[in-house]
């Protein structure tokens, strides 16, 4: 088995400081350190390609860039790299969502990935004109996802559901390949619609033991579907030469944090809806700095400013690589990394951990004639500072 990573490109901004951002969390004003141009974006997808990422996630909200179009302008300075691009149903058509889907494939050679957002914060869901209740967008979810994908299979298609209606619907060109949908939730309802219609269920980085139970009720549900579905964990990454290094970095971060800053997201965060963002809150207990390691080489720090994914593998190369393979031994397969700033940090993993992956046969770059002529710009164990 081959371990799949993808990478992160910040669309929000990016910084040698922690970039806050969504699920009612302010964009913090360090994301004008780097802001996210179609040319540093691309030096990040470029790099994530050489290194042997498969794909780079984009995220969705008024809080960064249209994951659309930039990764419609990033993809033609790449050329295997795929993009991870989030989508929310009923702010566009299933149907144009659909043929949205077929035009990305044809245009960039099969590099679409779908990561469906059903929205957890009704303010925010408000403000692009939408006013259903969580509950009913996740009903909403399902019924866009029944359509898009018998769209893709070619179908043509009358529905008349509870929040979506369409008639003669149809696509006149299929995607080839079929965009495989990524998606995440912890609600019940969630789990209902990841176990009828996606591929790869996403978790954000909790500790071992809540990932396995999230792992086997999703799995449950989806063979009560007689489905299955594959798994991925979203995390940040801090890997260094040594776990004093590492740790020294993550404690550079902390630092940085301003305390009105973290008061002011905490408490944007405790008003989430969204039952995974709870999760997350409850990881970190409030903020003390010396008890942010709630596993082995699992810190909490980074949700104290940023909403969504708040948790980040810290230690050493060999350290992280234990961690990935404990998460494999779940069953979790994708694992969909970021860093601060997110061109450094894709090195330091990629020149430290994935090698140590392949040794032990848990990884093999996927594009192995890039791998042998790309250009490293950080050679050996020296810093890319």
């Amino acid at each position: 088995m081959s371990l799949t990573f993808h990478w992160f490109l910040p669309t929000n901004g990016d910084s040698r400081h922690v970039v806050g951002g969504g699920h009612g969390a302010p964009a913090t004003a360090s994301g004008r350190d780097r802001p996210p141009t179609v040319a540093y974006l691309s030096q990040i997808a470029r790099a994530a390609e050489d290194l042997g990422f498969v794909g780079a996630l984009t995220p969705t909200g008024a809080w960064c860039e249209d994951a659309w179009l930039t990764t419609a302008m990033v993809a033609q300075h790449t050329e295997r790299l795929k993009f991870l691009v989030a989508l929310r149903p009923g702010f566009v058509s299933p149907t144009l969502a659909a043929q949205m889907a077929s035009t990305f494939q044809r245009q960039t050679g099969g590099r679409l990935l779908l990561n469906v957002v059903t929205g957890g914060e009704s303010h925010e869901q408000r403000a692009y004109g939408d006013f259903l209740d969580k509950d009913a967008r996740y009903r909403r979810t399902g019924e866009f996802l029944q359509i898009v994908r018998e769209l893709w299979e070619g179908k043509t298609i009358d529905l008349h559901g509870e929040h979506l209606q369409v008639v003669d619907a149809a696509l006149a060109r299929v995607p080839d390949p079929v965009p495989e949908v990524y998606f995440g939730g912890s609600s019940p309802i969630a789990g209902e619609v990841a176990a009828r219609h996606v591929d790869v269920y996403l978790t954000w980085g909790e500790p071992p033991a809540q990932v396995a139970e999230k792992i086997a009720w999703i799995r449950k549900l989806a063979a009560e579907q007689g489905r299955s579905v594959r798994f991925g964990i979203r995390l940040h990454v801090i890997t260094r030469d040594t776990a004093e290094q590492a740790w020294a970095e993550a404690n550079r971060l902390l630092d940085g944090f301003d305390p009105e800053t973290v008061a002011s997201v905490q408490a944007g965060l405790a008003r989430s809806e969204s039952a995974g963002q709870q999760r997350m809150t409850a990881l970190h207990g409030g903020g003390n700095r010396h008890a942010l390691e709630i596993h082995p080489n699992l810190w909490a720090g980074i949700g104290l400013v940023r909403g969504g994914a708040g948790t980040a593998l810290v230690g050493s190369h060999d350290e992280v690589a234990e961690r990935i393979k404990e998460y494999a031994a779940l069953g979790i397969e994708e694992f969909v990394l970021s860093g601060y700033p997110h061109l450094e940090e894709a090195y330091w993993f990629g020149e430290g951990v994935l090698p140590r992956l392949e040794t032990q046969g848990l990884w093999q770059h996927p594009f192995p004639q890039v791998a042998s002529s790309a250009q490293v710009p950080f050679a050996g164990t020296a810093s890319p500072r």
